[in-house]
């Protein structure tokens, strides 16, 4: 019962390794240089899609490999050991394709073979100026105009807005009518209308791409309304438990990278005539961060396996993400101290690491949101 990963396939397996493979080898050496330029790295996106990282779960039928969350759970935690940014913009491409691929109307093979290929990258455009955590309260607009409709609007805070050509997007049809007006459209970059803003700059997570962009009386045919009002909100509350529970699965893959670089410099470096960890109190720092690890890897695989088996993962989903936000924020800060002025230097992981697993606390619903989910069920169960 602890452990998911005895039911992955030879292949999953397979993928697992090859994405594991990739981010030791391109990854790892180009991360903190991306950071230090601010970079978001269009190019390697481009070279993950030819390392078969971009279409694990698209259908067969579009071309992908057809495999379970799970494989990709594990595949794009291994890729956040040595970039959270860079496994969450790849994660979000690979998402908005399989979401493309499933809901689209018409012969759209054309365009998921571009984004299998990389040359067009992927988002999903939730997030406004004024409305992130409250999904409802989105003001980007779609007013039916003859056999289309007209969007006008702003969205913020969008991963891979800085290059991304494929957009689902959602807008309100029903000013007033909250949920039951979202729907979603698929947005092109190169139509008139769509105006792209510059991209954020990250103390931290650049290769995420944040950013933004308008749309001034944009177009949308028909058949590019992927869900209709009110099935559009549905749709991206759907999503949004594998999302948290992803997220949950890179800071533990955040946090483990980190222990693992404190536990190798502790053992090396000296103090007072004995290695670091010889020196009870540095030992049981880093023990109490193992144990959280193991904590928070036992409730992101159970919201994992919830999601693979297409559950209720609400409850699950909220737990692990709040919790391991939590222990990896705690826990890297405590891998640094355990290093000493070493742990902040741009050669370690570490000071990476932590500046991302601050970007999970807003990413995909903040903790705050966490919460109410937990609350609202406590209230629920125990209420008259």
């Amino acid at each position: 019962m602890f452990d998911i990963d005895h039911s992955l396939t030879e292949t999953e397996r397979a993928a697992i390794a090859r994405a594991g493979d990739f981010a030791t080898a391109y990854v790892a050496p180009r991360a903190q240089a991306w950071q230090d330029a601010y970079e978001f790295p269009r190019q390697a996106l481009v070279d993950a899609c030819a390392a078969g990282l971009a279409d694990l779960e698209l259908s067969t039928a579009h071309g992908g490999q057809g495999l379970g969350f799970i494989a990709k759970l594990r595949a794009f935690e291994a890729i956040a050991r040595q970039d959270m940014a860079f496994s969450f913009s790849l994660i979000n491409h690979h998402n908005s394709m399989t979401r493309i691929a499933r809901d689209a109307k018409g012969d759209v093979r054309d365009l998921i073979a571009a984004m299998r290929q990389g040359e067009i990258i992927g988002c999903t455009a939730l997030t406004e100026p004024g409305a992130g955590s409250d999904f409802a309260a989105i003001k980007t607009t779609a007013q039916k105009d003859g056999d289309g409709w007209i969007l006008n609007g702003s969205k913020a805070w969008i991963t891979n807005a800085a290059v991304a050509g494929a957009v689902i997007c959602y807008a309100q049809t029903e000013p007033g009518s909250g949920w039951r007006g979202i729907a979603a459209f698929l947005v092109r970059d190169e139509r008139a209308g769509f105006v792209r803003e510059a991209p954020f700059r990250f103390h931290g997570g650049s290769a995420i791409g944040a950013g933004g962009f308008r749309l001034e009386n944009y177009r949308a045919k028909a058949d590019e309304m992927l869900q209709p009002p009110g099935a559009g909100f549905k749709a991206a509350m759907a999503g949004i438990n594998g999302a948290r529970t992803y997220v949950a699965g890179m800071c533990c893959a955040m946090l483990d990278a980190g222990i693992e670089t404190a536990a190798r410099y502790a053992t090396q470096r000296r103090i007072f005539g004995q290695p670091v960890l010889e020196h009870q109190g540095q030992r049981w720092a880093l023990a109490d961060s193992a144990t959280d690890l193991e904590a928070a890897r036992l409730l992101t695989d159970k919201a994992a396996s919830i999601v693979q088996q297409g559950g209720d993962a609400v409850l699950a989903a909220a737990h692990c993400k709040k919790f391991a936000v939590r222990v990896a924020l705690k826990g890297l800060a405590d891998c640094i101290q355990l290093m000493g002025a070493e742990g902040l230097k741009n050669t370690h992981v570490l000071g990476r690491h932590l500046t991302n697993a601050k970007l999970c606390a807003f990413t995909d619903g903040s903790t705050e949101i966490q919460n109410e989910r937990i609350g609202r069920f406590l209230m629920e169960k125990f209420s008259e």
